[in-house]
């Protein structure tokens, strides 16, 4: 009765997915995306459609196709904007579908959601191993080294990367791409500083060791802030590629939420982390799959890499090491290469979502290796990104699809490309659908499972003392998982008012990423940091970013804040804009202008760069945290159990001399090998046994001695 009622389910679904069918097939002039013609500029008329084999002989007239670009074959040079004695038509988004979504797209992408909910049948109604919440949230922590390391990197490659930073090269270059740097930084002290306490500790949120560590009033504000963070981020990494469905195909952007919705609540909630695991696992093939498919077919046509880098360096998009030392500055090499370590760094050891994969494993050794392959994974798909959008101004270098009035922002021009360039390719606009939908299945997936840790150790235990049955947890889970689903599926409708998708998504991940990862800091950097100094510094943190952001985003919605875009033309067009001339080289709206006399007038940190966000928030948390320590009673390190802080801090902590260690209250080593070994920490069958005194102010935590914490 249960699997009938879920073949139902699946019934709904795939009746959704085919309504958006009839509709493409419907569209008329002015309702679809329009594409790349060729352009003669001495007529205006349009010489071919998108290739040489697919060449438009119907005599439809310049304004009928509208958009003119870069030649799909990349060897035509740039041209004059308009002739002597003829006046271009002005860009007014009227355009036509030069592609149509087909049943062969819509049979592809319907056979990757129907893959993906049957792993969740398998795992939810096959398996027959989940009955406790362990065996839900983790796994039973028995998965492999590489499911879970490809399912670590799909959880950070959303829509919002696939569809956000090949705009980002197309409007302002490579230099963010230089991100990659930092995960040779970020890797490291992950596995050697955060990764090694989770591993050991072994608790099911990683929000009770802040409990542990500090008290109960900064777990619960850590799991508040997680909550918060992850239910809007998956909000926006649906609703992108929702606008992106909907630009190719016509189909309503509400459909498509709702069919990805009901995919990935689903197959989380009825699977569990084996599921999710596995689905993530598949869905990153087909990410990979569509997006390498795509620029090969690109390059191809472009003319290959040489030509390609020639037109982009020329055109002031090559740029890496940008060295800027103005805060202010969107993108430099420090604000990619250092802020970005920290975002990336709060992702990966800060991240309830990430630490719960680690516990999916059996070892650390485990964890390290899917470290590794997971940033290989993050820096290929990058590097695949950027050249992508480095095709896409090949493509569109001669006519601005945004200033042609086309397209409304640059998130749309990959759907763009695809759908008129290389729609021909029955299938091929399908395959990247379904590619951008299974990086937004993945991350989604990820948090709807760590969301229902953190309700159920956080809250429902933690905070209200309502005890599950271990036989009844799975039961609890699942249902926990559809309603943060059903939550998430409403904010949709906030995050669609919000600006730009990639920024604002980044942006909020840094701040509250920040506090948390200063949190964790603190706990394990600082010995003498207390519970006191621990809230009043994440309290600190949060208030002063959270004000630089919100100033950011309205100085933003005000045109206040330049973006320092590269040069954008539209001089290839069959129209010309309405807010410029009509001869000569014609220049986007957004253009490579320095900050103006408006945004001088815009207060100093409302122009910092969102990239230093995640590091303001760290290091303010864990200043401010220290100096309130030092100021309301330092916690004793000898009361602390050694597990609680970092490797490497306790390998250099104990490696001071005694004398040293007695000024900083550290304890001294007088005890024999064999009196050590007793006293530390048990872990068993995931069970910590805590005999230690927590209290840093030796009064009111809620840790006290005998405290026994089970890995929940």
């Amino acid at each position: 009765m249960k699997l009938a009622a879920n073949v139902r389910l699946l019934a709904l679904i795939l009746a959704l997915v085919a309504a958006g069918g009839p509709r493409a097939a419907a569209a008329a002039p002015g309702e679809g995306v329009t594409g790349a013609v060729d352009v003669d500029a001495t007529t205006l008329t349009p010489t071919t459609a998108v290739h040489d084999d697919v060449a438009d002989a119907s005599g439809r007239d310049a304004p009928a196709l509208l958009l003119g670009a870069a030649s799909s074959g990349g060897a035509q040079q740039d041209t004059a904007a308009s002739a002597a004695g003829a006046a271009a038509p002005i860009c007014d988004g009227s355009h036509a579908l030069l592609n149509r979504f087909s049943w062969e797209d819509y049979s592809v992408l319907a056979s990757m959601l129907i893959i993906s909910v049957g792993i969740g049948m398998f795992y939810g109604f096959f398996s027959g191993d989940q009955k406790t919440s362990e065996d839900f949230l983790l796994g039973g922590s028995s998965m492999g080294t590489f499911p879970m390391a490809m399912s670590l990197a799909a959880s950070f490659i959303t829509a919002i990367e696939l569809l956000g930073n090949p705009a980002e090269m197309y409007t302002h270059g490579t230099q963010f791409w230089m991100t990659c740097c930092a995960f040779l930084i970020v890797i490291p002290v992950a596995s050697r500083c955060y990764v090694p306490v989770f591993m050991t500790l072994r608790l099911t949120s990683s929000y009770e060791y802040l409990e542990m560590r500090f008290n109960w009033t900064a777990r619960l504000l850590a799991s508040g802030l997680y909550v918060l963070q992850m239910v809007l981020y998956t909000s926006v990494a649906v609703y992108a590629p929702a606008l992106a469905l909907s630009h190719v195909t016509g189909l309503n952007t509400y459909v498509a939420v709702t069919v990805v919705y009901l995919v990935c609540i689903f197959y989380s909630s009825q699977g569990g982390m084996k599921a999710v695991i596995m689905t993530d696992t598949f869905q990153a093939a087909v990410l990979v799959g569509s997006i390498l498919l795509i620029l090969g077919i690109g390059d191809h046509y472009q003319g290959g890499p040489s030509r390609i880098w020639d037109l982009n360096k020329k055109a002031e998009r090559i740029e890496f090491f940008n060295a800027d030392p103005n805060p202010t500055t969107r993108h430099t090499l420090w604000s990619v290469v250092i802020g970005g370590s920290f975002y990336w760094l709060s992702m990966f050891c800060a991240n309830q979502a990430s630490i719960q994969k680690y516990l999916s494993v059996e070892s650390l050794a485990q964890v390290r290796s899917a470290l590794w392959v997971s940033a290989a994974f993050l820096i290929g798909i990058f590097t695949v990104n950027f050249y992508t959008g480095a095709i896409l101004f090949a493509e569109y270098r001669d006519c601005d699809p945004v200033s042609s009035n086309v397209i409304s922002a640059t998130d749309q021009m990959l759907p763009l490309y695809v759908m008129n360039a290389l729609g021909h390719f029955r299938g091929l606009p399908g395959f990247f659908v379904a590619g951008i939908f299974a990086a937004s299945l993945g991350t989604v997936a990820s948090a709807l499972n760590s969301l229902t840790a953190v309700t159920m150790q956080d809250f429902l235990d933690s905070a209200l003392g309502i005890k599950v049955p271990a036989e009844r947890g799975a039961f609890w889970s699942k249902w926990i998982s559809v309603l943060f689903g059903v939550l998430s599926f409403a904010l949709v409708f906030v995050v669609e008012q919000l600006g730009s998708v990639l920024q604002v998504a980044l942006s909020f991940n840094g701040i509250v990423g920040g506090v948390t990862l200063g949190l964790f800091t603190l706990g394990m950097f600082f010995p003498w940091a207390n519970a006191r100094g621990a809230v009043v510094g994440a309290g600190t943190a949060i208030a002063l970013v959270l004000w630089i952001g919100l100033g950011a985003q309205v100085a933003i919605a005000n045109n206040a804040l330049d973006s320092d875009a590269a040069p954008t033309s539209t001089a290839g067009c069959p129209c010309a804009n309405a807010t410029a001339a009509n001869t000569g080289h014609l220049m986007s709206l957004v253009t490579a202008a320095g900050p103006g006399e408006q945004e001088d007038r815009v207060f100093a940190l409302y122009r910092l760069s969102y990239l230093w966000y995640t590091m303001l928030g760290t290091v303010v948390t864990v200043v401010v945290g220290m100096v309130v320590s030092a100021l309301t009673s330092p916690q004793d390190p000898c009361s602390l159990h050694p597990d609680l802080l970092a490797p490497p801090v306790r390998k250099f902590l104990a490696a001071l001399p005694n004398s040293v260690k007695e000024i900083l209250n550290l304890p001294i080593e007088d005890k024999t090998p064999k009196e050590r070994k007793s006293s530390r920490i048990v872990v068993s069958e995931g069970v910590i046994n805590v005999a230690l005194n927590m209290d840093d102010e030796k009064q009111g935590s809620r840790l006290t001695n005998g405290l026994t914490a089970a890995a929940r």
